[in-house]
């Protein structure tokens, strides 16, 4: 056999990066290739339409190795295998238990037990822990922050006596104090001293770990992914300092930490996401001078987010939560927990969450997720936004950090006042569809009915700004303005009738009338769409006869000078007339009286909000 390598296509001359920009100045004739193609992000970064090798010649990243620090390629060689957890919470011990025995048969091998208030006792973890092995199990608990200490003792007596081996035991003991400041807005720094302790209780379980970071609450509370990252190795930063200051040994206390991350819905962003804080983490870790560089390696439990979710076409929440575990199962973390998709209106039904176990199980078992280490490595645009996301995430742990570190800057507001901040932004973007959320401010399901569903009221609310010791986070989920203004229009003695009256130019008509069905139901109007009438006349009359509430007249902008006045005189104020566009006679048709105009730079939910208004719902 010939030892020579013969070299494909050396017919063939690949192009430059100016010849491809060049190419691509002519097909877009004269427009902007920075406003047309550059896509800047939330993040604080353009993404550029393309990339090349030679875009990567500066990066560190596409050197790394995976289970070799900095870890960013992850922190297992030879698989890619990572934990399909399910949380349970515990109000009786014994069917807590059964529930848990009965999903570790189903495919679960990661349990996650929220205790809550229980009152806590050594026949309480054996009945809750019965015929489970904690040694070949992933088992995490998380009590109220006064119990850990009691929790920890009492869950090691239990290991021992069952005479498991201390380093086969994995999971966590959830101890988070800075969440709880948080979430509900109290001070809960009093339990600190309790974290080196608690450390000290558990250094010889190595793959048991107690102090949390959850910045999955700032991924539902509508962090940008820069936000969830820079504010997490902050949160964790603050967690290893105080830990090493009370003389805990800096293998001990990197060893001890566990992240929790949400997972939003950018798909190649949120892959990059996981690599990048993996190896910011590590840098940081690194800085304490640990004996081993697995101190360095960064444990994260993924969550899908709730913040994206929708009560209305709840279905389209599994297309969501299907691509984000897709990402956290592709970057590589430690273990996964899939929302059930009805989780904004109901306690999650044994169907949703059998449905959102099976989203990882079919990743794994089918798609075989579990076998390829890092597949997104050497990707242009995934090491691209590798980079650029580590960039920006730094600069802002730097931020938090030269502000006194992360608990100053909680106490301070100054980390709820940027994520609040952010809620509202994201909030008014759904409103003016620059985010969509297809099903709700796109495209929705015009004929859906709520069927008695209402959205679920969080069990863990803020402490009333009176009582406050310090400002909370401010969550609602980014549907719930829309779902607010569906359900009252449903509860209405009427549901509105939105009449399209299409006149005119054939492909605008139909254009603006499936725009028009679009941007109307959201609301939940009935909206009625049409072929086309030859006079306005004839469109009014049929509008009537079908009880239209609302006409909309839909036609092409030269035609509206000629076609919108006299429908609008014609109809007299029967219904209300609706513009569909802002065409060059705007001004002479709010001189005839018209006043209702909606288009693509309309802010959905306020207009729709203030026709609610004028039909009196």
């Amino acid at each position: 056999m010939s030892n020579n390598k013969e070299k494909l296509f050396t017919e063939f001359q690949a192009p430059t990066k100016q010849e491809w920009l060049d190419k691509i100045e002519v097909d877009l004739k004269g427009a902007d290739f920075q406003k047309r193609l550059v896509w800047r992000t939330n993040e604080g970064f353009n993404v550029q339409p393309f990339y090349r090798r030679e875009d990567l010649k500066d990066l560190k990243t596409p050197d790394a190795l995976p289970g070799e620090f900095p870890f960013v390629r992850g922190n297992k060689k030879d698989n890619n295998e990572w934990y399909v957890r399910q949380n349970i919470v515990v109000t009786d011990p014994a069917e807590a238990n059964k529930k848990a025995l009965d999903i570790l048969m189903k495919g679960v091998d990661s349990i996650g037990f929220k205790l809550g208030h229980a009152e806590l006792s050594a026949e309480f973890i054996e009945t809750l822990l019965k015929d489970i092995r904690l040694d070949c199990v992933e088992v995490s608990y998380r009590a109220c922050l006064r119990h850990a200490m009691q929790l920890a003792d009492l869950l090691l007596a239990y290991v021992e006596k069952m005479g498991y081996d201390k380093e086969k035991i994995v999971g966590g003991l959830g101890f988070d104090p800075i969440e709880r400041m948080l979430m509900k807005g109290k001070d809960s720094t009093m339990m600190l001293p309790d974290m080196p302790k608690l450390v000290e209780k558990l250094k010889d379980y190595p793959q048991l770990r107690c102090v949390m970071v959850h910045s999955d609450l700032l991924n539902n509370s509508g962090a940008y992914i820069v936000q969830e990252m820079g504010y997490a190795l902050a949160w964790g930063n603050e967690y290893l300092q105080q830990l090493v200051d009370a003389g805990i040994d800096a293998d001990l206390a990197a060893s001890k930490i566990k992240f929790y991350m949400g997972i939003s819905e950018n798909y190649f962003m949120e892959i990059a996401k996981f690599r990048a804080v993996r190896m910011l983490w590590a840098q940081i870790v690194k800085q304490y001078e640990p004996k081993s560089d697995d101190s360095c390696k960064m444990i994260i439990n993924a969550s899908t987010s709730t913040y994206n979710q929708t009560l209305f076409d709840s279905y389209v929440n599994l297309l969501r939560s299907q691509t984000e575990a897709m990402s956290a199962a592709l970057a590589g973390v430690h273990s996964m927990v899939v929302t059930p998709f009805d989780a904004p209106y109901e306690k999650p039904t044994d169907f949703s969450e059998r449905i959102a176990r099976n989203q990882q199980l079919i990743i794994k078992e089918e798609s075989h997720f579990d076998r390829i280490v890092d597949p997104g490595a050497g990707s242009y645009y995934i090491e691209h936004l590798t980079d650029a996301l580590a960039q920006e995430a730094w600069k802002l742990f730097l931020k938090v950090e030269d502000e006194g570190g992360f608990l100053a800057a909680v106490k301070a507001g100054t980390i709820q006042e940027d994520i609040n901040a952010t809620n509202v932004k994201r909030h008014g973007d759904a409103a003016k569809r620059k985010e969509f959320l297809l099903g709700t401010n796109q495209f929705p399901n015009f004929t859906e009915k709520s069927e008695g569903k209402e959205p679920l009221v969080c069990d863990c609310k803020a402490t009333h700004a009176d009582d406050a010791d310090v400002p909370a986070l401010k969550s609602s989920r980014m549907a719930s303005d829309f779902e607010a203004l569906r359900l009252a229009t449903e509860k209405a003695e009427k549901v509105p009738v939105a009449f399209m009256l299409t006149i005119g130019n054939l492909a605008m008509r139909q254009a603006r009338a499936q725009f028009s069905c679009n941007f109307l139901a959201c609301a939940g109007y009935k909206v009625i769409d049409n072929l086309g009438f030859k006079t306005v006349e004839e469109g009014v009359d049929a509008a009537l006869e079908a009880g239209a509430d609302i006409v909309v007249i839909c036609s092409s902008d030269d035609e509206y000078a000629e076609y919108a006045i006299p429908a609008f005189q014609y109809l007299n104020g029967r219904a209300m007339f609706v513009v569909a566009g802002a065409p060059a006679c705007t001004e002479d048709l709010k001189a005839a009286g018209i006043e209702n105009f909606i288009h693509v730079r309309s802010n959905v939910l306020e207009t729709l909000k203030e026709y609610n208004a004028k039909l009196g719902i």
